[in-house]
């Protein structure tokens, strides 16, 4: 049957109600446990289920979204959303993908959704909810004698542990029997429902991976970074946001409750009593009362730890009352810090009041001040007390400890990433199984074909099977890779109908063209009685130079394989330019005089003529413009003291620079009437002080690291060697 649209939705709905009995089967059983308060749980056995039949998204999906219904009878089942993706992961990579082992991956699955789903729910426990949850291992931890403490917490652990081997197994056990009986055409759509194209075989995905390997950084990780890049980034900010939020309004909230506290505390002294206060204390009458009152309203002042009435000067405060702080606001390790001032007991001005000790002695209200001093954290509201002429008596003062809202700040953060976690990765997974089977791989089964009759060169029997097995992807992504993809087999099959007679065409193509470089080359050294075998000695040193740049990576837009090839065809046409010099000049015994040799250097000039006259003759191709090049520009140098119009560097052609070393190597080492040969020694060493200076550097270079070849070539055209 063809792997159609209509096949496409149909597997689709069944893929999602397997999600959704698997969902509705997890909430059930959990329900049940919590509700006779089982310390098992029972709620993965739809999403082992699920992930066999139907892979790491739908099985991620299943486990996240039952920890969302179950959260409405078990407020903190939501907390737990993470350790269920673990379980669902496990399943997919243990049980789904390598049945060849499956009682060796029972056993592990069983002990690492035990242990890690144990430890993660342990923690979660302990550090958010403040112990177990299950009423049974509490009353188990009681009976055994442990105090709350680390020890209690690791045999918490081990019995964490050893429940959750025997729920990972019952749930696996009656995964493994739903399974059992669930249709063979059901578990195949359902499992070929994630293909938007014909889904590929075992042997298939391992010829992707291998094409895939070829790239830098595919675009699986690419898409993969930049996505948890944008989830991760926007939950830290949302997070960021949401906690400092939450803290801000916290404390606002509690700075309230202190300016409250202060105006209270002084509705409550009675003015006319403070200087006998300060100096007789509790002795005075009515202070008890007084006191009794302000302890009155620090304790319906929710988050006031300190209350105190006091005198302020310029040199400190005197206390007047000082009640003792609230213990369940004093860090542990602090419990001196309990006891308050006594009556008339001086201090010194805070350095944090500072700034407001002229609003202080003059009777002014000033705004909450916030200070870490020795005590804690603390956010401190001040409120004059004025006698009935409306002068300045006291202070009364409220402290909130900021330190005590960071309890309530690491509680709710906690609890919103513990929330988020499950959903994060839900998000994660779904955008990398799309990405998946939308996009990558159609695109790297296209690759991987299209690859394959790239390679089939003109085999007409191996072009046929390529396009074939492109056209039987049958990609239906209904988006732009569809439509690239019926453009890519179009142009296969378009392709492999004319690329027999365009090969046919290029191969008489070739002949001529290398007919006509021989033709030209031999007219040349006919007429030239001191060059014997130079055009091809020189193409050959060409042929190693342009080889070896490549082996080394030089000029890599430059140095492709058909450029070699140009380069290496054309080098015989490097001197045609020579057909143009008097036999008087061309084949003189002796040294050039001046006027000769400003005749010989035109060889250059006429050379490139004659290639130019060739290009617009005949059209050619890169060959004669490499051949171009070289005749013309051959005896230009590197330091730009060449001939015939001093170029200099990158500037020169880099064939004409090729050609440079391979030329004057030969030179070097073939006799003329002028001068004997020099010896395959000297010339390198010649060839090497010319390096930077006459010659291209890379291209020394390539020359000197194939010696061994260049040696054979040299000693096949010079037998008396």
């Amino acid at each position: 049957m063809k792997f159609g649209q209509h096949k496409i939705n149909k597997n689709t709905l069944i893929r999602f109600a397997a999600v959704t009995i698997g969902v509705a089967l997890n909430v059930l059983l959990s329900y049940l446990s919590y509700a006779i308060d089982l310390p098992v749980y029972w709620d993965t056995i739809g999403t082992i289920v699920v992930a066999c039949m139907a892979g790491m998204f739908p099985a991620i999906s299943v486990a996240v979204l039952t920890n969302v219904i179950c959260g409405a009878f078990n407020e903190y089942s939501l907390y737990f959303g993470v350790v269920h993706v673990v379980i669902a992961a496990l399943a997919v990579w243990l049980i789904r993908k390598k049945p060849f082992k499956m009682v060796w991956n029972i056993i592990l699955f069983i002990l690492l959704a035990a242990v890690i789903s144990s430890i993660f729910s342990s923690m979660i426990q302990w550090a958010v909810m403040g112990g177990p949850q299950n009423n049974s291992v509490m009353v188990l931890l009681e009976t055994m004698g442990f105090e709350k403490g680390a020890k209690q917490f690791i045999v918490f652990l081990g019995i964490n542990i050893l429940f959750n081997i025997f729920d990972k197994g019952i749930c696996l056990g009656l995964a493994f029997v739903i399974l059992h009986f669930v249709p063979k055409n059901i578990k195949e759509s359902i499992d070929i429902s994630r293909w938007k194209q014909r889904p590929l075989t075992k042997e298939e995905q391992e010829a992707i991976e291998n094409w895939s390997n070829n790239t830098k950084f595919s675009a699986r990780k690419r898409i993969l970074l930049i996505m948890l890049t944008m989830v991760l980034g926007t939950t830290v900010v949302i997070s960021w946001i949401s906690v400092t939020r939450y803290y801000n309004d916290l404390k606002e909230d509690k700075t309230q409750v202190a300016i409250n506290a202060a105006r209270l505390a002084a509705s409550v002294v009675d003015t006319s009593k403070v200087d006998d206060y300060i100096k007789y204390g509790e002795s005075v009458p009515g202070y008890k009362e007084t006191e009794d009152a302000l302890y009155r309203i620090r304790e319906n002042s929710n988050g006031v730890n300190y209350l105190y009435l006091l005198k302020v000067g310029r040199e400190g405060s005197t206390f007047i009352f000082d009640l003792d702080a609230d213990p369940k606001y004093i860090k542990e390790g602090e419990e001196e810090n309990l006891q308050g001032y006594e009556p008339g007991e001086f201090v010194p001005i805070e350095e944090a009041f500072e700034e407001h000790l002229e609003d202080l002695l003059s009777g002014k209200e000033i705004p909450p001040i916030e200070s870490d001093d020795t005590w804690s954290w603390l956010v401190t509201a001040y409120y004059p007390v004025h006698d009935s002429a409306g002068n300045l008596v006291c202070y009364a003062g409220a402290d909130v400890s900021v330190d005590y809202l960071t309890y309530f700040v690491r509680d709710y953060a906690s609890a919103v990433l513990l929330i988020m976690a499950g959903i994060l990765v839900l998000i994660i997974v779904y955008g990398i199984w799309t990405t998946n089977y939308y996009t990558v791989y159609p695109i790297e089964t296209i690759g991987v074909y299209v690859r394959e009759f790239i390679s089939a060169g003109d085999d007409k029997e191996k072009l046929d099977e390529a396009v074939k097995k492109i056209k039987s992807l049958d990609i239906e992504t209904n988006d732009e890779v569809e439509s690239l993809y019926k453009d890519i087999a179009e142009m296969a099959y378009n392709q492999s109908e004319q690329i027999q007679s365009i090969r046919r065409l290029s191969e008489n193509t070739v002949k001529m063209q290398d007919g006509l470089i021989i033709t030209m080359a031999d007219l040349v050294e006919n007429r030239d009685e001191d060059t014997g075998s130079h055009v091809q000695k020189t193409a050959a040193y060409v042929e190693i130079i342009a080889e070896g740049l490549a082996k080394k990576g030089y000029y890599p837009e430059r140095v492709t394989p058909q450029f070699i090839s140009d380069v290496v065809r054309s080098a015989p046409l490097h001197d045609v330019g020579k057909i143009n010099i008097p036999d008087n000049v061309l084949n003189k015994p002796g040294k050039l005089t001046d006027e000769e040799f400003e005749i010989m250097k035109t060889h250059t000039t006429a050379g490139r003529e004659i290639m130019e006259n060739a290009i617009k003759t005949i059209g050619g191709g890169n060959y004669l413009k490499e051949a171009r090049n070289m005749a013309g520009y051959h005896h230009e140098r590197w330091d730009g003291k060449g001939y015939p119009e001093g170029l200099h560097g990158e500037v020169i052609p880099l064939s004409a620079r090729i050609m440079a070393v391979a030329d004057v190597f030969d030179a070097l080492t073939s006799a003329r009437v002028y001068k004997p040969a020099f010896s395959f020694e000297k010339a390198l060493s010649i060839i090497e002080e010319g390096k930077g200076t006459q010659f291209d550097p890379k291209c020394v270079e390539a020359f000197m690291d194939n010696l061994a070849r260049v040696r054979v070539i040299y000693k096949k055209y010079n037998q008396d060697v």
